[in-house]
């Protein structure tokens, strides 16, 4: 990693690490999700960084994968256990974590506990060599031991310019892989644990979607959307409430492009039986054979 990379990689891990601070502290009953998104989004902005996703602000049994839209007017609730989860890039170098809280009560503050437990076994033990297997058997491990499961097909991922999900995924469990962890590296780390079974599956579509695929859009407004999707998000995720400012319908031009075959969407994620889930996540890079925590604010 040349001192350029190095130094995109830190400076774009503290500011999301700030705005995962700004978030988790602006979670209170009665605040709007989608306030609290666009305050971490700004904060990024401000910085000097760009949001790397859109920010997930997941409540209770949703795992992953959910954003407010503009038009949003969901508000946090006492007992709700939030996961905020949001990142930043500074010249496609990334950022990536997240956080857990408890909305004024203190019933979860195990399983709470528990996911981070788990990260902070799972970054110890990260070095040059470490099989992601290993990784995944710790987190379990710990998160077992807490008295819960943990999420088995969600992964943490390797982070590599502009591409968010890229190379190895590190395991909450052991499954047998042989890959291993590598200097130079950077690698987010995120356990997810539940009261549940431990398994999370797709529930209704999101708003939070992704470039794939280059061809020709026949309808001229749609085409004109699917351009800035391209030049403003690149490979990154996206999501409605930031193509609004390109198109007050947005909403709609995302479904023909959709239609098209040039984007697709993540479905939110659920935990099967309804049950509560908590997520913490670092980014780390791998340095002379050790590991460094870049999201810490």
């Amino acid at each position: 990693m040349d001192e350029h990379a190095l130094e995109c990689v830190r400076k774009a891990g503290s500011i999301a690490g700030e705005a995962r601070e700004l978030g988790i502290s602006m979670v209170d009953e009665g605040v709007k999700l989608v306030d609290v998104a666009n305050e971490i989004e700004a904060l990024i902005i401000k910085k000097g960084a760009i949001p790397a996703f859109p920010t997930n602000i997941c409540i209770n049994q949703i795992a992953a994968h959910f954003t407010p839209n503009n038009n949003d007017t969901g508000v946090f609730h006492v007992g709700d256990v939030v996961k905020v989860d949001c990142g930043a890039h500074v010249d496609g170098y990334i950022g990536d974590t997240a956080k857990t809280v408890e909305v004024r009560t203190k019933n979860w503050q195990g399983l709470i506990e528990a996911s981070s437990r788990a990260l902070r076994m799972a970054i110890d033990m990260i070095g040059d060599g470490t099989p992601v297997g290993t990784i995944g058997a710790t987190v379990k491990g710990s998160i077992v031991e807490s008295g819960y499961r943990p999420v088995s097909n969600l992964n943490g991922h390797e982070v590599k310019r502009y591409n968010l999900h890229a190379g190895l995924s590190i395991p909450n469990i052991d499954d047998g892989s042989k890959d291993r962890i590598r200097s130079d590296m950077t690698i987010a780390i995120e356990p997810f644990a539940t009261n549940g079974h431990g398994h999370v599956g797709n529930s209704k579509p999101g708003n939070i979607y992704r470039f794939i695929r280059d061809r020709p859009v026949r309808d001229e407004r749609a085409a004109k959307l699917f351009e800035n999707i391209k030049t403003e998000f690149k490979s990154l995720p996206f999501c409605e409430r930031w193509c609004d400012q390109f198109d007050p319908q947005a909403n709609h031009q995302l479904k023909v492009l959709l239609r098209h075959g040039v984007i697709s969407s993540y479905s939110i994620l659920t935990e099967i039986e309804d049950a509560v889930v908590s997520q913490t996540e670092h980014t780390v890079i791998v340095l002379n054979g050790r590991s460094e925590i870049t999201t810490k604010p």
